[in-house]
């Protein structure tokens, strides 16, 4: 039961309150820009109906841009596969709690068949069959607002997201510059064992691979440097019979070095953790 009420605690973000204001107010321009130019266009009621999924969509494209859920294809697509899904259910259907279902499940399938996954974009799906009267009566025709907002808020991404020091999209591997890619490890993964890694797991991971190995990479890196800093000052160590506490004064010092021969000590903390090193320079 802890392990089950535990899961319910929310981790730590790594990220700083200066990207959440970024992405905030990011996410406000693209949602009152779209819903501007689609109120002057397709009318208030119109604007309003599709509100919903354009705020969803923006916390994607501005707070998590370099999510593989939140990439050009994948608002794009995704809102043009709804629209039409939504048009075909509501024909065998009507405007039903059936038709939203069936309009929900094929986008999801479809979305990944295209590789356009977008979770947005079922609300897309289900704001038109549900909108009886004002999206629904439009056939085909919805398709405007409906891509008239991906393009706009899409746009905004672009723009705002590069302005701010956040590039997007995100490149694939293979358009990243050599000094951009991180350097394989001979003795550590190969990026064919995070292929298989990523097979095996056969799950939808919000992080684009290259992402994801770049993380990795800077994980072994960092692992590397703790190890080797380890190593080092057990060596140290081992080949000192005294040290220094941070409560030594120099005058200590110069008396413990010279009574061991020795031209260095090292400098121990409160847990015994090393902090520093005297030298003694000839």
């Amino acid at each position: 039961m802890k392990n089950l009420l535990r899961s319910f605690i929310p981790q730590s973000s790594n990220t700083h309150p200066v990207e959440w204001w970024r992405a905030a107010i990011g996410a406000c321009l693209g949602i009152f820009v779209s819903a501007v130019f689609c109120r002057e266009l397709y009318g208030i009621d119109i604007t309003l109906h599709l509100l919903g999924p354009v705020g969803a969509s923006a916390v994607l494209l501005f707070a998590v841009s370099t999510g593989a859920l939140a990439q050009p294809w994948s608002i794009l697509g995704s809102y043009l596969i709804a629209a039409l899904v939504a048009l075909l259910s509501i024909r065998l259907f009507g405007n039903t709690i059936n038709a939203a279902s069936l309009a929900v499940c094929s986008s999801i399938l479809l979305m990944c068949v295209f590789r356009c996954l977008h979770p947005p974009a079922a609300a897309v799906a289900i704001c038109i069959v549900t909108s009886k009267n004002e999206l629904s009566p439009l056939g085909l025709y919805v398709l405007g607002p409906v891509m008239l907002n991906a393009v706009c808020l899409l746009v905004g991404a672009l723009i705002y997201n590069n302005l701010t020091r956040v590039r997007y999209p995100k490149a694939q591997a293979s358009e990243l510059p050599a000094t951009e890619q991180p350097p394989l490890n001979n003795d550590g993964f190969k990026t064919e064992d995070l292929d298989k890694a990523l097979e095996e797991m056969g799950e939808f991971v919000d992080v684009s691979r290259e992402d994801l190995e770049e993380i990795l990479h800077k994980t072994e890196e960092h692992a590397l440097r703790r190890n080797r800093s380890d190593i080092d000052a057990a060596r140290t160590l081992s080949r000192s019979t005294e040290s220094l506490s941070l409560e030594h004064s120099m005058a200590d010092a110069m008396k413990m070095l010279a009574r061991n021969d020795s031209n260095y000590l090292p400098v121990l903390d409160g847990d015994k953790k090393v902090v520093g090193i005297i030298t003694l320079v000839k």
